[in-house]
């Protein structure tokens, strides 16, 4: 028989809030040592709620919760402080984290490394520094995270170190592959990489501009793929705002 449990003040963040019945709030949360968390906060919509000016997104939280079933009861979240205000593009880039975290992890799941990344992250972000590699690098640690090898140093097979002047390509669920091997119909239009990108990418390195330009069409294609398809709505409205 499942037993009630309970935790306090553990490091987590809001993600996602909806309306649950007349006055409260399911809180999506995510947190460092449990993962991907659905809360239930009574009361929250009330204009007296201890908690209500508190569950905001991107802030850090000290969250406390109780249950035994997969939906448990917030029973207390603080403020850390320290964090300052998203804005802009930055708010935008935000929300888009926050939702290739509820479409892609698991419920329940610790998983305290990419907790950590996410942090440092949102720090960056509210800060003002370059979207794009900070994104870059999120979405690769997430892939990673989740396990699904991205091994981009190694040709998959021969076990070869990716040389820096080579040209590959990287097939869904095998590899990196050398472009002049046999590549069928894995291969898609403009999915060609260089040694140079990839072994930048494997490094974390996203100053050169050609190597950010090559790892936005690979994560592009690597999370449709692990999506299964779906459209992000943060992703619409990011590119709606660049297209204008």
């Amino acid at each position: 028989m499942n037993t009630r449990q309970r935790f306090d003040d553990q490091p987590g963040f809001v993600l996602h809030t909806y309306p649950w019945r007349e006055t409260s709030l399911i809180v999506e949360t995510f947190t460092r040592d449990h993962g991907r968390l659905p809360l239930m906060a009574k009361g929250a919509r009330r204009p007296g709620s201890a908690v209500r000016g508190v569950l905001m997104a991107f802030q850090p939280l000290a969250v406390s919760w109780s249950g035994k079933s997969e939906l448990k009861t917030l029973t207390g979240a603080y403020w850390q402080g320290g964090q300052a205000l998203l804005g802009g593009i930055g708010l935008l880039c935000g929300y888009y984290l926050n939702e290739l975290l509820l479409r892609l992890l698991p419920r329940e799941d610790a998983h305290p490394i990419l907790f950590d990344r996410y942090a440092q992250t949102i720090r960056a972000l509210a800060e003002g520094r370059q979207t794009a590699p900070l994104l870059r690098s999120f979405e690769l640690a997430l892939l990673q995270e989740l396990g699904y090898g991205l091994t981009l140093d190694v040709v998959a097979g021969s076990g070869e170190i990716v040389q820096e002047g080579g040209n590959y390509y990287f097939i869904v669920e095998r590899g990196v592959l050398e472009a002049d091997g046999e590549m069928g119909d894995s291969a898609t239009p403009g999915s060609a990489l260089t040694g140079r990108a990839l072994l930048a990418m494997a490094h974390d390195d996203f100053s050169d501009a050609d190597t950010l330009a090559q790892a936005k069409g690979l994560m592009r294609r690597l999370l449709q793929h692990y999506l299964g398809g779906q459209q992000l709505e943060s992703r619409r409205i990011l590119i709606e705002l660049q297209e204008l």
